[in-house]
Formats: structure tokens, sequence, C-alpha cells
């Protein structure tokens, strides 16, 4: 038998077929920074429509997790897909450096500011963690493919960062937005400073909660609001009257300095045996059933009611100091739990500071920084608060105070960095008011104008602004920014030069780092007034590190616009970096610091659980990119809908390699079949292509429509589906294996063949494009196999320009496909029942009416090859032939179809066969194609 092995055009390529992404990755890697590919994408884009997408800060501390890796991930897929979209887009990453945790870390190792350090010492020490945990996370975030100015990223600690920061508080100071109050804020015991609402979050929490008796002072007081005759008074007065309050922190009853109830409510005068004699107590009259089941009473009567609003500035005694305090009004009583009372100690809460100003109470804190009562609290001086509240029990009782004390299980707000419980305490802070200013109005206008996405995100962000306290933006810890203030002794104010002295600071800031200011003599700013002034020592909040990045970025980058075009994080940024952001902005130019906010949801494993190492089922980027390569990572983030939460395990990134595995064997397929192939030289012109190359062309221009429109809406997963199904189904699944015959068996120069290979090189060249934004090294892979000139990376292209089918195409594609899928059928029948091994064994036959047979005979002889079937013949008939089955995919009826075994004899070349193999003398294995495909001029294809 003669070979014919060397006339076959077999694919050739250097794509593997093993992907090897652990190892080939890093080489990539390293060649993209050898050859400057980010500096040569700024030097191609430059002129074009920008798009900035601005980074938000992560914290320089730790190594990075899977919820680091989707974040920095979804956004290099933005930046890229907009570079191939036309724009320039630039990336500049950032790392936000000041804050507690990173002194929490440097504490392990030297110690508390004063103790075996100087805080001059501690912020250098501060200083020198945060960049070696930079260094580390920056390599991290590389290895995943995320292209941007990495040599040059945004760091708050830097010192220009540091400068504008400064400049940036002195604008919202000038806008009229700053004030110094004494209120209570959210007091972390281990940070020892003041929370942001951003830093707290709400955990379970077990609690004392205790019923304790407010006895009323002046009974004929009560007698006379509640509308008592006074022949009366004495015989319904003529015993202790209390007004019962409940409460979850006993430790705050020794700040206490008032009762609140709601000026509508009704509150009952209720009398019951309490075993000790008879008890009278004034409840809300709502809760009386449900409190006197709580205490235990089985028969109790109601001796009056009256409204709240009566009871107004009634007196009261405290429960074990000497001190009587007034019934106040206050519409946040509500009659959820408790007794309809509130005890209000305005030191401790800030319903409860708002109603003290309002009556001029006392804003007493007798707790210092550490969580402990001050030296001169009576009772419970030097004592931790939380443990302080069983003694703050037992003086109730030894005082016939106490109705009743039992556990209560409540959400309770936490540090979010420590976990553990904070309270509400009163110290002396810097305030960005929500209103003095119109901020809180300000915001709430910005918010409109901004596009939110999910939609959801702008009703979140609303309803958090329009119900948030000012903000606590001064911090008492070592490593931050200062608060650049000087502050009159005597009068509280401002310094009246404080702009022109803020701008001098951040000079000073500008040159030598935040040192400058702790460094600085007062006098050396402030001549001979400097006696009049106190020098602040507070930092700022590290939010507003962050939460000027859109000012502080815009100016030390340039190319870094504000507004934004976007801003992406977390869900949970709503109440953190969009919050903060929002906020600085509005304060400082009255607009939003972006115009779209893009939100994703966080990692969970497959059933739903948080990822946790007590769970054992945390999965690190550093492992997945040592073993799968970080290609499998960007696959799998670009495949799951990350508007929620997205499962990951194991087996999850298996199927998800699975996938990679069949788009990677089609673009090998691809490439295979391009070799010798060179698109200035051989690519055939759109009208002169074979019908089905044209068919395929037109199906990949519709589909990078649809590619680009979900690039530009972040719809990523849908991306991956479209991908993914042309690769198995349009591709692998008919054209692929329809055209194999034609690029295997006719001449390597000749009009068929060359016609399939500029199909598939604008296949190619579209898919690189489509795949580079997620998968950026495999794509990056096959730019550099693809025939052609072209520039040394992907990333320096745009999309690929596709022709397009013109109008009055003829042939009836979906009816052509639909009847392939009954051939299909029939096929695997005849298989299964071990009459054929493969289609070319068989020969079919379609009949079909008069109104099917001009679309379904198109292809004429060609039709064969359509249906990978060694021969195809239409017939018109009026009715079904004997032994031919329906097809009933072919939309219209009337077509049937048979499909046997064929009796011809196999062409040993193109596998087919044919009546006339052995009709050439010269190759007598041969059919009569193949014969005038090797020794004649080759044959014509029109169609298939």
């Amino acid at each position: 038998m003669t070979d014919y092995k060397s006339t076959i055009n077999l694919p050739i390529t250097g794509f593997p077929m093993k992907a090897d992404l652990a190892k080939r990755e890093p080489e990539m890697l390293a060649a993209w920074e050898r050859d400057d590919v980010y500096g040569k994408i700024r030097k191609v884009a430059k002129g074009r429509p920008t798009f900035i997408l601005t980074d938000g800060p992560p914290y320089a501390n730790g190594a990075l997790h899977l919820g680091h890796s989707l974040n920095k991930i979804l956004k290099d897929i933005i930046v890229k897909s907009r570079t191939l979209d036309g724009y320039d887009a630039p990336y500049v990453p950032g790392w936000d450096c000041h804050g507690l945790p990173i002194e929490m870390q440097v504490e392990k190792t030297h110690g508390r500011v004063g103790a075996k350090i100087s805080a001059k010492a501690f912020r250098a020490a501060c200083r020198e963690y945060a960049i070696k945990q930079i260094d580390l996370q920056r390599g991290e975030f590389k290895r995943l493919g995320v292209l941007g100015d990495w040599d040059h990223p945004y760091l708050t600690m830097a010192p220009r960062f540091e400068a504008e920061q400064l400049r940036a508080f002195s604008l919202i100071i000038k806008n009229g937005h700053l004030y110094k109050g004494f209120k209570p804020v959210h007091w972390c015991l281990n940070c020892r400073s003041a929370l942001a609402e951003a830093e707290v979050e709400y955990e379970d929490k077990t609690s004392p909660s205790i019923y304790v008796r407010f006895e009323v002072v002046d009974r004929a007081d009560l007698a006379q609001r509640m509308g008592v005759p006074a022949e009366q008074q004495r015989a319904l007065f003529d015993e202790p009257v209390s007004l019962a309050i409940w409460t979850t922190t006993p430790w705050t009853l020794p700040a206490n300095r008032a009762v609140a109830l709601h000026p509508q409510f009704d509150y009952a005068l209720v009398e019951f045996d309490s075993g000790a004699g008879p008890e009278r107590l004034l409840l809300a009259s709502e809760l009386v059933n449900g409190l006197m089941q709580t205490l235990g009473v089985a028969e109790w009567s109601v001796l009056g009611e009256v409204k709240g609003a009566a009871l107004e500035l009634l007196t009261l005694q405290h429960p074990f100091y000497d001190r009587q305090v007034p019934v106040v009004l206050g519409e946040y009583v509500t009659l959820d739990t408790g007794t309809g009372a509130v005890h209000t100690s305005p030191g401790h809460g800030l319903d409860d500071y708002i109603v003290g100003r309002r009556y001029n109470l006392e804003i007493d804190n007798p707790v210092g920084g550490d969580g402990r009562f001050l030296p001169t609290t009576p009772l419970f001086a030097g004592e931790q608060v939380f443990d302080a509240n069983a003694h703050v029990i037992k003086v109730l009782l030894e005082n016939g105070r106490l109705l009743k004390d039992e556990p209560y299980h409540h959400s309770y707000p936490h540090c979010w960095r420590h976990k553990t419980p904070v309270i509400f305490r009163a110290t002396p802070q810097w305030f960005i008011s929500m209103e003095q200013a119109g901020l809180r109005k300000g915001a709430l206008e910005a918010i409109s104008h901004v596009d939110w996405m999910p939609s959801w995100g702008e009703q979140r962000i609303t309803s958090m602004i329009a119900a948030r306290p000012d903000w606590c933006v001064s911090r008492q810890r070592t490593w931050g920014v200062p608060i650049p203030l000087f502050v009159d002794k005597v009068s509280g104010e401002l310094h009246p030069r404080t702009h022109e002295l803020i701008a001098e600071v951040a000079k000073l800031v500008e040159r030598d780092g935040i040192d400058a200011w702790f460094d600085l003599e007062a006098s050396s700013l402030l001549g001979a007034e400097a006696g009049q002034y106190d020098k602040a020592t507070d930092v700022m909040d590290v939010w507003l590190d962050s939460g000027v990045v859109h000012h502080s970025v815009s100016v030390i980058r340039p190319e870094i616009t504000a507004p934004a075009d976007l801003y992406l994080e977390g869900s949970d940024q709503h109440r953190g970096w969009f919050h903060s952001s929002l906020l600085t902005s509005v304060a400082m130019h009255g607009r939003a610091p972006y115009r779209g906010v893009l939100t994703h949801g966080f990692t969970v494993d497959e059933n739903g659980r948080k990822m946790s190492k007590s769970l054992g089922n945390i999965l690190s980027p550093q492992k997945l990119t040592s073993t799968l390569g970080a290609d499998v990572i960007r696959l799998w983030v670009a495949a799951t809908d990350y508007a929620n939460e997205m499962s990951v395990s194991e087996e999850i990134f298996k199927r998800i390699g699975d996938s990679y595995r069949r788009m990677r064997n089609t673009l090998r397929f691809l490439l295979g079949n391009l070799h010798g192939f060179d698109p200035k030289e051989h690519a055939v012109v759109f009208d002169d292509l074979v019908a089905i190359d044209q068919w395929v062309i037109t199906k990949t221009f519709a589909l990078q429509n649809d590619v680009v429109t979900a690039y530009r809406n972040y719809e990523f997963h849908k991306i991956y589906q479209e991908i993914h199904n042309f690769c198995v189904v349009e591709l692998g699944g008919f054209y692929l294996d329809i055209i194999k015959d034609r690029l295997y068996t006719t001449p390597a120069a000749s009009l068929p063949r060359r016609s399939a290979q500029t199909a598939m090189w604008h296949i190619a060249e579209a898919m690189v494009r489509w795949l580079a934004p997620i998968l950026s090294f495999t794509a990056e892979e096959i730019w550099r196999e693809l025939p052609g000139a072209r520039s040394e990376s992907v990333f320096l292209s745009v999309w690929h320009e596709l022709p397009v089918m013109p109008a009055g195409a003829t042939i009836d594609w979906p009816a052509l496909i639909a009847l392939r899928g009954d051939v299909g059928r029939e096929l695997e029948r005849l298989r299964v029942a071990g009459e054929i091994g493969a289609p070319l064994q068989a020969e079919l036959d379609v009949y079909c009416t008069d109104a099917q047979f001009a679309r379904l005979n198109a292809f004429g002889e060609e039709l064969r090859f359509l249906m990978i079937t060694s021969q195809a013949r239409v017939q018109r008939v009026v009715a079904a032939p004997a032994g031919a089955v329906e097809a009933a995919l072919v939309p219209g009826g009337g077509v049937w179809i048979s499909v046997r075994r064929t009796a011809a004899a196999k062409c040993v070349r193109c596998w087919h066969h044919r009546e006339d193999v052995g009709q050439v003398p010269a190759h007598p294995e041969l059919c009569a194609r193949c014969a005038g495909n090797i020794a004649g001029p080759g044959e014509v294809r029109r169609y298939a």
C-alpha cells in the first residue's frame, strides 16, 4: 500500500497541549517586566479617550487571600478590556499603610510607645514593617498577571501623599465641616482609641440584662401629673413608686443622668405583691403583661395611666448614688424590649448624648481610655467596665433597687480588628459634621448621579448616609497622619491662620514625612503666641487616608484624574471606602469622586460557608498559582457571577481547569492548522471564501459584539459562557469537525484550504483578544504563535476587525444545522447497533417536499462534507418513503432521512467510501477527488 501521509496537511504548532501554567507564567511575567510591556501600553494608548479605575488600597499587612485575588483580577480584567476597547486605561496600584493593624504587629516585637520605644522610633518601625508587607503583596499581585505601574504605586505613608492629605483636610475645614466635640464614640479597649462606623461590626454577645427601680422623689407631683384628684392622692400614693428601666449595660449606671420616656406612649401605674410587700411601678402600658410574666407576677392591678409627655422632668432618685435625675423625652424609645423607659447616660450613648444636650444634662464619662473606671468614681474606681457589671448588680441588690437580672443574648458592636466588644465613651474628638455645612444633603444628592452596580448599592449607601452620625476623624494613636491644628487654650477655637499654617506644615511633611509635625515646636510657626495654643496630638482616622485617594493620587499622578470612571471593591465598602471617599469628595468639591461603583461578593466554600482556618476550607492563591496557575484562578473569577457570593473549592477549580483545557485545545487546533499561512499573502477576500467559512466569520463577528458589550457592562460570566460554548458547540461540535477534511486533504496552497485558514485566522485573532483580559498568560502565549506581523504583546492591540457578511445570503444555515442534528442521531443509532464504526462508513438520503428542497439541496454534492458522510443526496418526494425516518429538528416539516452503511470502497487517504476509488490507474487506492488533489489541479469547494 502506498504511503500518502506526506500528502496530508497535518497540524504543526509550537503551542503545547499541556499548559504547564505554573512553570510558564513566571517566565512570561519576567518577560513583561524586562520588556516594560506596561510602559509600552501607556505609549501606544497615549491620546486615546481615557478610562480611569481608581484602585482601592488594600491594607499593607499579611499575605494575600483569595478575596484579594478576586478583587485585583476583576480590576485587571476591566483595565485590560478597556485598553483593547481603544481607551487609555492606566492602572496605578496603591496601599493603605497607616493605622492600628500595623501598630499591633510592631508592638509584638517592640512593645508599646513609652515603655521600651519612643514614638518616633515606633513610627520608623511601622514604616519599615509596612514596606516589607508591600513588597510581599506586590509580588503576589503581579504573580496573578495583573499589569500596572508596580514600580511606582501610591502609598498613603509616602510623604507626598501625606502632604496632600493635609491639604485636603485643610479644604474640608475651609468649607466648614470640622468641629471639636465632647461626645460618645465607639471606643475599643484594646485599641485604646475611638473607632469609625466602618471599624465596627456586630457579633452575638451574652450580656447581663437587668430591671432597675428609679424611685419617684415627689409622689404628689406624680399624682398631679396623672390627674389624680387631691382627695385620692394620699390613698394611691402612700407607698413608694418607681419608674422601672431595663438595660444590658449595668456598667453605664454610674454615669446615669436621666430616664427617657416616649412622649406618645401610655404608661401605667401597676401595683402587685412583690413578696416583700406591695410594689408600685410605672411601665409602658403595652409591655405590662409581658413584664409581669418576666417578673413572675401572677396578679396585678393598674391604678392609672398617663402619657409619657406628662411625666417630663419628673424627678427620680438614682439607684445607688446620692443624685436626683429627671425624666426626659426621646423619640428613640421603643416598645420592642424592656419597660418603655430608657436609662440615659449622655457619656455612653449617642441617643443619650443628643437628648442630654437638649436637656442640658451633664456629659459624664467616668471611664478611662483603658476601659477602667476613673479613680474618682465612687464604689467602682479602677474596675474594668465589663468586670464591673457583677459589682453594679450587687450594689443594686444591696440598695433594694434590683427587680430582676438574667443573661441576654443579642447583637453587640465589636472592634473589627480585635473582634472584642467595644463601649460608647464620651471623649474630646474631632468630627466632620454631617449637618453644619450640608454634607449629608450634598452626599445624598451626589449619590443620585452615580451609576451603582448592582443597582441595590444605591439604596444601601443612601440609607447609610441618611442615618449615619457625624464622622469622628481623630484617633489617639501613634502611626498615622497628624491632625495639624493649633487650638486656643481659652476659647477652644482654631488658630485664625489655620489654613496658612496647614499649608506650611504640609510643605514640611512633604519634605520630611509625618515626623515633621510631631517634632515641630509650636513657636517655629506661631512665634510669641505659641503659649496661647495647644498643638493637637491626635492622628486622623485611616479611612480619611484612603478616603482622599481621589485627591492625593490625582495630584501626584495626573493621569489618574478625578472623578474616576469606576470604583470597584467588595460589597462591604458601601460603609467603608465608597462611603469615606464620597464624604471627603463632597466636603471638598461638592461631587462624588466616582461616576460608577461596582461591587463584588465574597468567597465561600461549596457549602456556602465562610473561608476559615478552623473549617479547613481555605484555598490560598499562593498554592493555587503554584499548582494550577494564575490563569485558572482568573478564569474562575470570570466564570462566576461576582455580584453574589462566589463559591470556591478544589472540585470547582477542577471543573474550571477542564473548561480551560477545552478552550486551550480549540486554540491549539486553530494554530496548528495555520502553519504555513501568512495572512498578508494568503488571506482570501470575504466574497471568495467557501460558504461555511463566511458563516463562521459572521458568527465570530456577532459573538465579538456580544463579548465587547459584556466587557463594557462588566458581565464577565457571560463572556466565559459564550466563548466556552462557541468552542464546544459552533467550533468543536460543528465547524472545525467539518473543515478537517478540507484542511488535511486539499492542496496546501489551494483556495479551499486557504479559505479555511483565513476563517481560522480571523477566529484566532478575535479570540486571543477576547481571552486576553481573562486568560492573560495563555493569550500572550497564543499571540506569539499566531502568523503574521504583530506587536510584541496582545495588550498593545485593540479588538480584531472582522469582515462583515453582505446582506442577501441565500443559505438557510439553521435548517441545514438542524438536518445535521437529525442525521447525527441516526448515525449514532447505527454505531450503537454495530452497523458502522465511523460516520464516513455511512451514506445518506434526504427526502423532502418541494417547499424544503431548495434550501436543503443548496450544497449539492458538498452536502456530504457538511454531514460527514461518504455520500449525501437530496431527493424530492410527496410522502415519506418506506424505511425513512422523519427529520424532526428541521423547521417546517416534510423532511425524512435514510442513513445506512455504504458498500463503496474506502479511500486510504481521505477515508471516504466512494464508488470512484481506483478509477485513476496511477492511484488505485484513492478516490478520484484525492487523486486530483495530489496530482491534478485540486478540487473546488463552494459550500463546505
